[in-house]
């Protein structure tokens, strides 16, 4: 199975991109996140034409999620059990939880699509929302059946130091802060792997550039884009790669897909 995750960052601003990927990388099962667009506007039609079934969650305008797959799409679940919505200020009631999570099974896999919130600023209420949806996913997962299960997408948290280009930028900034990074410790102590793809350019295998001018070229970015696996996927991993060549040319997305192969 050929399994892969990208953040599109509007699919409908980059559906050609999109289709011509589908059709060279030929993904049996893809993550997206930030789709900009409601269920009912994501292109089910077109991606259908190239045997993909596709199952979307999205608010039509924020965020995004969904799930493409030529291998079966069975127990499609939108969200999950527990899942905050944001809190503007402490007591204030919580809205309806965000588009940021979808899951279905594939062949056999569990697959979750995962855009988890940025956090903004350490002193944000975004932040707090962050570390509370990163619970709340550990606690739903942590209750699922176990079956062979793979949490791909952009988490919006850079694992280590090396994640980053320059460790001395992020200090006091989101995305790199203790708390998230032990979030992703609790996730991990389930027993999932992260799956660490083979880097294109350079030492790092970073998955997002910032668009401003040379941030690219200059291979300054950050690994914030992360496949773990349970111990059984991991396990079957024949390869993983970032496809940085789909962050080049004209109007991409700011995140380059990982693909990562799976034996049987």
């Amino acid at each position: 199975m050929r399994l892969a995750t990208w953040n599109v960052n509007s699919v409908k601003a980059r559906l050609p991109r999109l289709l011509e990927w589908l059709a060279e990388a030929k993904p049996d099962v893809l993550c997206l996140q930030e789709t900009k667009c409601s269920a009912q506007a994501f292109p089910t039609a077109e991606v259908g034409e190239l045997g993909y079934a596709a199952a979307a969650h999205g608010d039509g305008r924020w965020n995004g999620v969904a799930l493409l797959s030529r291998v079966g799409l069975d127990d499609v679940t939108l969200g999950f059990p527990g899942e905050p919505g944001f809190r503007e200020l402490d007591g204030v009631e919580a809205v309806a939880p965000e588009a940021r999570a979808i899951a279905a099974t594939c062949a056999g896999l569990r697959v979750w699509s995962l855009y988890a919130p940025n956090g903004r600023t350490v002193d944000s209420p975004h932040y707090a929302y962050k570390l509370a949806w990163f619970a709340a996913f550990r606690d739903a997962l942590a209750a699922e059946p176990a079956m062979p299960l793979v949490a791909c997408g952009d988490y919006n948290v850079a694992p280590t130091d090396a994640d980053v280009w320059d460790p001395a930028l992020f200090v006091g900034a989101t995305h790199v802060t203790p708390a998230e990074r032990r979030a992703l410790a609790d996730l991990r102590s389930l027993g999932l792997h992260d799956v660490v793809p083979t880097p294109m350019k350079g030492p790092h295998p970073f998955t997002y550039w910032d668009y401003r001018a040379g941030m690219f070229h200059q291979n300054k970015g950050m690994r914030i884009d992360l496949v773990y696996a349970s111990a059984d996927v991991a396990g079957r991993v024949r390869s993983a790669y970032v496809d940085r060549e789909a962050r080049k040319g004209k109007g991409p997305s700011d995140h380059a897909p990982i693909v990562v192969d799976l034996g049987p």
